[in-house]
Protein backbone atom coordinates (compact mmCIF):
# COMPACT_ATOMS: atom_id res chain seq x y z
CA UNK A 1 0.00 0.00 0.00
CA UNK A 2 0.41 3.45 -0.56
CA UNK A 3 -0.29 6.72 -0.78
CA UNK A 4 0.51 7.15 -4.40
CA UNK A 5 0.09 5.37 -7.88
CA UNK A 6 3.17 4.48 -9.35
CA UNK A 7 5.32 3.01 -6.69
CA UNK A 8 5.67 -0.56 -7.40
CA UNK A 9 2.40 -1.99 -5.83
CA UNK A 10 0.75 -3.80 -8.84
CA UNK A 11 4.74 -5.12 -9.74
CA UNK A 12 5.43 -6.21 -6.49
CA UNK A 13 2.08 -7.85 -5.90
CA UNK A 14 2.30 -9.86 -9.32
CA UNK A 15 6.13 -10.97 -8.31
CA UNK A 16 5.66 -11.52 -4.66
CA UNK A 17 2.76 -13.55 -5.65
CA UNK A 18 4.94 -15.95 -8.56
CA UNK A 19 7.45 -16.26 -5.59
CA UNK A 20 5.01 -17.55 -2.80
CA UNK A 21 3.94 -19.94 -5.87
CA UNK A 22 7.18 -21.60 -6.75
CA UNK A 23 7.82 -21.59 -2.69
CA UNK A 24 4.82 -23.90 -2.85
CA UNK A 25 2.31 -21.77 -1.28
CA UNK A 26 -0.26 -21.53 -4.45
CA UNK A 27 -1.40 -18.09 -3.55
CA UNK A 28 -4.89 -16.43 -4.21
CA UNK A 29 -4.03 -12.38 -5.86
CA UNK A 30 -6.99 -10.06 -4.53
CA UNK A 31 -6.26 -6.91 -7.56
CA UNK A 32 -8.47 -4.66 -5.52
CA UNK A 33 -7.40 -1.91 -7.66
CA UNK A 34 -10.21 -0.25 -9.91
CA UNK A 35 -7.55 -0.08 -12.77
CA UNK A 36 -7.26 -3.70 -12.75
CA UNK A 37 -4.07 -3.97 -13.42
CA UNK A 38 -3.00 -7.28 -12.06
CA UNK A 39 -6.02 -8.74 -13.64
CA UNK A 40 -5.17 -7.89 -16.79
CA UNK A 41 -1.55 -8.67 -16.85
CA UNK A 42 -2.73 -12.22 -16.40
CA UNK A 43 -4.82 -11.68 -19.30
CA UNK A 44 -1.80 -10.69 -21.22
CA UNK A 45 0.29 -13.26 -20.17
CA UNK A 46 -2.11 -15.99 -20.55
CA UNK A 47 -2.88 -16.03 -17.13
CA UNK A 48 -1.22 -17.09 -14.05
CA UNK A 49 -0.58 -20.26 -12.58
CA UNK A 50 -3.24 -19.37 -9.06
CA UNK A 51 -6.33 -17.48 -9.19
CA UNK A 52 -6.81 -13.56 -9.42
CA UNK A 53 -9.63 -12.32 -8.42
CA UNK A 54 -10.78 -8.67 -8.88
CA UNK A 55 -12.00 -6.90 -5.54
CA UNK A 56 -12.11 -3.23 -6.20
CA UNK A 57 -14.84 -2.66 -3.32
CA UNK A 58 -14.87 -1.16 -0.17
CA UNK A 59 -15.61 -4.11 1.76
CA UNK A 60 -12.75 -6.77 0.65
CA UNK A 61 -11.96 -7.63 4.46
CA UNK A 62 -15.33 -9.51 4.37
CA UNK A 63 -15.54 -10.60 1.01
CA UNK A 64 -11.67 -12.51 0.55
CA UNK A 65 -12.59 -15.54 2.81
CA UNK A 66 -15.25 -16.37 0.37
CA UNK A 67 -13.05 -16.86 -2.41
CA UNK A 68 -9.90 -18.61 -0.18
CA UNK A 69 -10.69 -22.21 -0.20
CA UNK A 70 -7.82 -24.04 1.47
CA UNK A 71 -4.79 -21.55 -0.05
CA UNK A 72 -2.31 -20.85 2.21
CA UNK A 73 -1.76 -17.28 1.20
CA UNK A 74 -3.28 -14.14 -0.05
CA UNK A 75 -2.03 -11.45 -2.13
CA UNK A 76 -3.79 -8.19 -2.25
CA UNK A 77 -2.75 -5.42 -4.42
CA UNK A 78 -4.25 -2.59 -3.14
CA UNK A 79 -5.38 0.87 -5.31
CA UNK A 80 -3.22 4.47 -4.31
CA UNK A 81 -4.66 5.70 -1.10
CA UNK A 82 -5.02 9.12 -2.14
CA UNK A 83 -7.83 8.04 -4.44
CA UNK A 84 -9.47 5.32 -3.25
CA UNK A 85 -8.55 5.22 0.43
CA UNK A 86 -12.03 3.37 1.68
CA UNK A 87 -11.01 0.33 -0.52
CA UNK A 88 -7.08 0.43 0.64
CA UNK A 89 -8.23 0.60 4.41
CA UNK A 90 -10.34 -2.26 3.72
CA UNK A 91 -7.26 -4.44 2.26
CA UNK A 92 -5.63 -2.98 5.46
CA UNK A 93 -8.45 -4.25 7.38
CA UNK A 94 -7.49 -8.21 6.28
CA UNK A 95 -3.97 -8.37 5.58
CA UNK A 96 -1.72 -9.30 8.43
CA UNK A 97 1.64 -7.63 6.79
CA UNK A 98 1.41 -4.36 5.16
CA UNK A 99 3.98 -3.95 2.31
CA UNK A 100 4.87 -0.56 1.61
CA UNK A 101 7.28 -0.23 -1.45
CA UNK A 102 9.20 2.65 -1.24
CA UNK A 103 11.49 4.21 -3.93
CA UNK A 104 14.64 6.06 -1.95
CA UNK A 105 14.23 8.93 -3.17
CA UNK A 106 13.52 11.85 -0.66
CA UNK A 107 9.33 13.29 -2.10
CA UNK A 108 9.13 9.21 -1.28
CA UNK A 109 10.74 9.38 2.04
CA UNK A 110 8.34 12.64 2.72
CA UNK A 111 5.22 11.13 2.35
CA UNK A 112 5.98 8.29 5.43
CA UNK A 113 4.59 10.38 8.00
CA UNK A 114 1.05 10.63 6.40
CA UNK A 115 1.06 6.73 5.89
CA UNK A 116 1.94 6.48 9.14
CA UNK A 117 -0.95 8.30 10.45
CA UNK A 118 -3.15 6.32 7.80
CA UNK A 119 -1.32 3.36 9.27
CA UNK A 120 -2.28 3.90 12.72
CA UNK A 121 -5.99 4.82 12.37
CA UNK A 122 -6.35 0.90 10.11
CA UNK A 123 -4.82 -0.51 13.14
CA UNK A 124 -8.07 0.55 15.58
CA UNK A 125 -10.12 -0.85 13.35
CA UNK A 126 -8.93 -4.46 13.44
CA UNK A 127 -9.08 -7.38 15.77
CA UNK A 128 -5.53 -7.49 16.28
CA UNK A 129 -2.10 -5.77 15.04
CA UNK A 130 -1.24 -5.66 11.29
CA UNK A 131 2.76 -5.59 10.72
CA UNK A 132 3.63 -2.97 7.90
CA UNK A 133 7.08 -3.36 6.85
CA UNK A 134 8.69 -1.24 3.62
CA UNK A 135 10.29 -2.88 0.74
CA UNK A 136 12.71 -0.23 -0.46
CA UNK A 137 11.99 -0.40 -4.52
CA UNK A 138 13.58 0.74 -7.86
CA UNK A 139 16.81 0.80 -5.92
CA UNK A 140 20.39 1.69 -7.45
CA UNK A 141 21.95 -1.45 -6.02
CA UNK A 142 20.42 -5.31 -5.66
CA UNK A 143 21.60 -5.69 -2.61
CA UNK A 144 21.65 -3.74 0.86
CA UNK A 145 25.15 -2.33 0.88
CA UNK A 146 25.43 0.33 3.64
CA UNK A 147 26.55 2.95 1.69
CA UNK A 148 24.61 5.48 -0.84
CA UNK A 149 21.07 6.89 -1.24
CA UNK A 150 19.76 3.29 -0.87
CA UNK A 151 21.58 2.62 2.67
CA UNK A 152 20.62 6.61 3.77
CA UNK A 153 17.02 5.64 3.01
CA UNK A 154 16.75 2.55 5.01
CA UNK A 155 18.67 3.93 7.85
CA UNK A 156 15.95 6.96 8.02
CA UNK A 157 13.22 4.83 7.80
CA UNK A 158 14.42 2.37 10.37
CA UNK A 159 15.69 5.65 12.73
CA UNK A 160 11.61 6.77 12.11
CA UNK A 161 10.98 3.17 13.51
CA UNK A 162 9.99 1.78 10.30
CA UNK A 163 10.37 -1.93 9.83
CA UNK A 164 12.67 -2.51 6.26
CA UNK A 165 12.77 -5.93 4.66
CA UNK A 166 16.10 -7.00 4.14
CA UNK A 167 15.28 -7.36 0.90
CA UNK A 168 15.68 -4.74 -1.88
CA UNK A 169 14.18 -4.81 -5.33
CA UNK A 170 17.07 -2.99 -7.69
CA UNK A 171 15.94 -0.81 -10.80
CA UNK A 172 16.06 -3.10 -13.85
CA UNK A 173 13.59 -3.68 -16.51
CA UNK A 174 13.37 -7.26 -15.70
CA UNK A 175 10.68 -5.83 -13.37
CA UNK A 176 9.73 -2.58 -14.70
CA UNK A 177 8.89 -3.75 -18.05
CA UNK A 178 7.01 -7.38 -17.37
CA UNK A 179 3.88 -5.62 -17.46
CA UNK A 180 1.97 -8.27 -19.60
CA UNK A 181 4.25 -10.96 -19.71
CA UNK A 182 4.87 -14.52 -17.96
CA UNK A 183 6.62 -14.29 -14.74
CA UNK A 184 9.18 -16.63 -13.72
CA UNK A 185 10.43 -15.52 -9.83
CA UNK A 186 13.23 -18.05 -9.74
CA UNK A 187 16.24 -16.42 -9.20
CA UNK A 188 14.70 -13.11 -8.12
CA UNK A 189 15.05 -10.95 -6.06
CA UNK A 190 11.39 -11.43 -5.44
CA UNK A 191 11.92 -15.36 -4.04
CA UNK A 192 14.61 -13.91 -1.46
CA UNK A 193 11.28 -11.30 -0.41
CA UNK A 194 8.77 -14.30 -0.56
CA UNK A 195 11.46 -16.12 2.12
CA UNK A 196 12.04 -13.36 4.35
CA UNK A 197 8.06 -12.80 4.39
CA UNK A 198 7.25 -16.58 4.50
CA UNK A 199 9.97 -16.31 7.97
CA UNK A 200 8.18 -13.27 9.89
CA UNK A 201 4.88 -15.08 9.36
CA UNK A 202 6.24 -17.97 11.23
CA UNK A 203 7.74 -15.83 13.82
CA UNK A 204 4.46 -13.75 14.12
Amino acid sequence: MNLKPGVGKTTSAVWLAHALHESGFSPLLVDSDPASSALRWSELADGFPFPVIALPVGDVHRRVNDFLGNRRAVVLDAPQMEDHARITRSVMRYASEWIIPVTPAPIELDRMAPIRAEMDEVQSLRPGPARAVVLLNRTNRPDATRTGPDADARDALTEWGFTVFDTQIARLDLYSQSFGSPVRAKGSAYMDLAEELIQRQETA
